[in-house]
């Protein structure tokens, strides 16, 4: 075993110092066993690109461009021809936007030139970054549809360009082209972050759409308001029936199931009344109004 050992460590130092020629190679029969060490492997691998994931940085180590990161060559010509697509999912207040934002900037730590992109319909924090509930931020293009990306960056900027987050992506109805030419035809790294469903639980936009494109998915969950508990959808507050109601946490709150169930009870339960309530109060003013003509 010993000398097995140390016919290893001897085939581990004769990459940094080759042998002597005197030196006797190791018997035939060993040599597979040898090359196949795991501690032999190890030093034939070369180093990852990144070590380890960065914290995020603040919003006032970022440039005020929408455009980040250096363009290196040697980057740019071991790049593959195909790129990738990363999906983050979540309910609100789940830290999808701080999850893509994280990846983002471990990306420029890395060298790559990254673009952000979110929905023009999303005013909340400006049209001019891409901001948490908690303030972090990066600045970003402000979009109708992706399909306008490349013209507003320019041709030549986009072709140097290595990675491109979306945030709010559900708003965003050309999603599933815009990442497959990306990514397939483009050879860009996408990262999508987005709503999986809506305050009823329904697929809300194109985002579960490219689930099947994707190279990974990440399922984020929140803490429900109530019981503190993991929260896995959001419960609308208010009364309005629209699908897209862009707000916070005036509006939305994330819940577990039970509260999820237990909310939307209570929600119908006062929308009923409040309904009956109208149409009793508009019968009272009919009835007044013909008592009062009739007088």
């Amino acid at each position: 075993m010993n000398s097995m050992r140390s016919i290893i460590i001897m085939a581990m130092r004769s990459r940094l110092f080759p042998f002597p020629p005197s030196f006797h190679s190791p018997p035939p029969h060993l040599l597979p066993l040898i090359q196949s060490s795991p501690l032999l492997r190890s030093r034939a691998q070369p180093p990852p690109l990144c070590l380890a994931r960065s914290p995020f940085r603040s919003s006032s180590s970022c440039p005020a461009v929408a455009v980040l990161g250096a363009h290196d060559p040697l980057l740019m010509e071991s790049r593959s021809p195909f790129g990738e697509i990363h999906v983050i999912l979540g309910p609100m207040f789940a830290g999808k936007t701080t999850a893509l934002l994280r990846r983002m900037q471990d990306e420029v730590d890395c060298g790559r030139s990254v673009a952000m992109v979110k929905s023009d319909r999303d005013t909340r924090y400006g049209l001019d970054s891409v901001v948490t509930h908690d303030g972090m931020k990066m600045p970003c293009f402000a979009l109708s549809e992706l399909s306008s990306f490349r013209d507003k960056l320019g041709t030549e900027a986009y072709d140097k360009l290595n990675v491109i987050g979306i945030d709010e992506a559900q708003f965003f109805e050309d999603l599933y082209d815009f990442c497959c030419n990306a990514a397939d035809h483009d050879g860009k790294i996408v990262v999508v972050a987005g709503l999986d469903g809506d305050y009823l639980r329904k697929s809300f936009g194109s985002v579960l759409d490219i689930v099947p494109l994707a190279d990974s998915v990440t399922k984020l969950t929140a803490w429900c308001e109530i019981c503190g508990r993991r929260a896995f959808f959001t419960l609308r507050k208010t009364n309005e029936t629209l699908t897209e109601l862009i707000g916070g946490a005036d509006v939305y709150m994330p819940v577990c199931r039970e509260h999820y169930v237990d909310g939307q009870v209570a929600i119908e339960a006062t929308r009923t009344i409040l309904a009956v309530r109208s149409s009793t109060l508009a019968q009272s003013e009919v009835i007044n109004g013909g008592e009062s003509g009739a007088v």
